[in-house]
């Protein structure tokens, strides 16, 4: 089988593997699409994605789907044919979550995730025309979400829970900074709970179009000058950038609430962070997500559209090609067809 494995900083290649077989407990899945993400990018760029750092070649690819080959033993209710999508994580140490982390498996302190460096062996993705998956990973695709649309599962579940984590959005008016495909995603899950306006903002008129298309009611392009507005109760910040922090604290409410959803630097940076305290701002993080990649493939299948944040489609013999065009300033969701169809 083919797979798209990273090698080193720079180095990415589309090599044959052997095919997978299913152990207990596994199911073989043909994947047919999967999104990149910016870890993907951090490990073809940088060799590491934060503190995880290449020690031998890597399967990217976490934000896929394709359907059932074959069950390995001790695997039931798996036909050949069911198209699935995977929730890419698994505790990896075998703790038992403190009572107040009750249900947040996010939060365990060691997660094996796919396409992933953090431990050593790596935890290989799913940019592979074949994956054995663990059957308790895998997610039924409801009737009438195809495999695109399920790769597109994972990142939505993110936006889903950094909407979760704010509470009740409805009838609210929500600020998203940051219209990459995460903040993209986040103005369509924020609708999609019943907010009552959605303003995006970004430094690019390409990214802005498509969070319009996502359901944002008005953009700002801060880079043509627009200002963030006032006084907003609920923001949701999806940049990740500390230069943007001072001005996203000051743009929300006194008493209000921001919702960190887009990834801050682990080393020091500088950023304006006095308004945090002089107005009471309740400052949530949101890390990845707990069991909302369920929750999104039952909105897809009830009619939300998020196709619009797919921008470029490569197949797997192009691989090199669409890392590039994801990290370009005019891409928002780049999809790999991984089947060689």
């Amino acid at each position: 089988m083919r797979a798209v494995v990273v090698h080193g900083a720079g180095d990415l290649r589309v090599e044959e593997r052997p095919d997978p077989v299913a152990r207990d407990g596994e199911v073989v899945v043909a994947m047919e699409w999967g999104g990149v993400c910016g870890s993907d990018l951090s490990y073809w760029k940088n060799g590491a994605s934060g503190t995880a750092v290449l020690r031998d070649p890597l399967v990217l690819g976490h934000e896929v789907a394709g359907r059932v080959v074959a069950s390995g033993p001790g695997v039931t209710g798996w036909e050949p044919g069911t198209p699935v999508t995977v929730h890419p994580a698994q505790a990896a140490d075998g703790s038992v979550l403190p009572a107040r982390l009750a249900g947040r498996t996010n939060l365990h302190s060691q997660v094996r995730y796919f396409g992933s460096a953090a431990f050593h062996p790596h935890t290989d993705g799913g940019f592979s025309e074949l994956r054995a998956v663990p059957a308790h990973q895998l997610r039924r695709l409801p009737d009438g979400v195809s495999t695109e649309q399920g790769a597109l599962a994972e990142p939505l579940a993110v936006a889903l829970h950094a909407v979760h984590r704010a509470g009740d959005v409805r009838g609210r008016d929500v600020l998203v900074n940051g219209a990459g495909p995460i903040g993209c995603l986040v103005v369509a899950a924020a609708k999609h709970a019943g907010a009552a306006s959605v303003v995006a903002a970004d430094l690019s008129a390409s990214s802005l179009a498509v969070a319009k298309e996502l359901g944002a009611d008005r953009v700002l392009d801060i880079g043509s000058g627009d200002q963030l507005p006032e006084d907003c109760e609920l923001v949701f910040e999806a940049s990740g950038a500390p230069a943007a922090l001072g001005g996203v604290l000051r743009a929300t409410a006194r008493g209000g609430t921001l919702v960190q959803v887009g990834n801050l630097p682990g080393t020091a940076a500088p950023a304006a962070l006095g308004d945090l305290v002089t107005r009471e701002i309740t400052w949530v993080g949101a890390y990845r997500f707990v069991e909302e990649i369920s929750d999104a493939l039952v909105a897809l299948r009830d009619g939300l559209d998020v196709s619009a944040v797919v921008t470029h489609r490569f197949d797997i013999e192009q691989a090199a090609e669409a890392l590039a065009a994801a990290a370009g300033p005019d891409s928002s969701k780049v999809l790999i067809n991984l089947s060689g169809g």
